[in-house]
């Protein structure tokens, strides 16, 4: 027989052997086993799709399909929901949520899930990320996630003027997230490098957009003040070229890993501790970004 009992806010089974077999057996055992809150990796992949069409015409959801994650950001759709198939919006077995940006085939962001999340937030009131399609927003009962494409300064000051201006508000609602007292995580395109080592050409870079000393701190703060970890770098703090997780189109970047680490999973310290494994997947290339992949205990 098998006997179940409550230990804490978790299941305890005893004479388990029965139940592993059955759960292997059954097509939904991770489901169910989810449902039941047992002890499972929670898979996360963030990636900026570069475009969620030419992504799928790159093999993006046969890949999507064999990763079993539990949770998949996306960043930069440059879609709306009309140019959407059947397959983008709901593929396999998950369900998607998305935010368009106003103008069309820019921006915007999505989350796929397995599991039906009790609030979609995909406005926040602030027009500035709002009508960019930049951030969307999943909550369970004792979790949130959050997708979110901050803004790139590298066309002109105008645009840079505009990325400080949504940084200073994103602070905020990150701020009042993490006062929620659930586990968060935070992923997404920062359009960011935090350090020297984050980038294969520092030195040429210090004044140009995504490495500027004013967005290096504010990741400073954030990671400080703003009480959040760094999941990746919690896991590998001294890795550099494994890191990197976008390669300009120009030249040879790609070829000769001449790369930034842009792409993050940030959650608070409680939950970030519980990260075993962390990588960047360059397998196969969806766009010009590559999928960064956190499994949580």
């Amino acid at each position: 027989e098998i006997s179940a009992c409550l230990v804490g806010s978790e299941m305890c089974i005893r004479d388990s052997s029965k139940l592993k077999h059955f759960f292997f057996k059954c097509k939904f055992y991770k489901r169910l086993l989810h449902e039941f809150n047992f002890s499972l990796l929670m898979k996360i992949i963030t990636l900026n799709l570069n475009g969620i069409r030419a992504a799928e015409r790159k093999d993006f959801f046969p890949w999507l399909k064999k990763q079993n994650a539990d949770f998949i950001c996306l960043q930069e759709l440059k879609a709306q929901e009309s140019d959407l198939s059947p397959l983008m919006i709901a593929p396999f077995e998950y369900e998607g949520y998305f935010s368009y940006a106003i103008k069309k085939g820019y921006s915007g962001v999505g989350i796929y899930t397995k599991s039906k999340p009790l609030k979609v937030i995909k406005h926040l009131g602030i027009p500035e990320i709002d009508d960019e399609g930049r951030y969307i927003e999943v909550e369970y009962e004792n979790l949130i996630i959050i997708s979110v494409y901050l803004p790139s300064g590298s066309s002109g000051e105008e645009r840079q003027v505009f990325k400080y201006k949504v940084l200073d508000k994103i602070y905020k609602v990150f701020g009042d997230k993490l006062n929620t007292g659930k586990n968060v995580i935070v992923c997404g395109d920062f359009n960011i490098a935090h350090h020297e080592i984050d980038l294969k050409n520092f030195k040429g870079n210090k004044k140009n957009s995504g490495f500027l000393p004013d967005e290096r701190e504010w990741l400073t703060k954030l990671f400080s003040k703003g009480r959040w970890v760094d999941v990746y770098r919690l896991l590998h703090p001294d890795e550099e070229e494994n890191a990197y997780t976008w390669w300009s189109n120009r030249g040879q970047a790609w070829l000769k890993n001449v790369g930034w680490r842009l792409d993050y999973q940030i959650s608070n310290y409680e939950n970030a501790i519980k990260a075993k494994k962390a990588y960047v997947y360059k397998g196969k290339r969806f766009s010009d970004h590559a999928p960064l992949i956190v499994e949580y205990k």
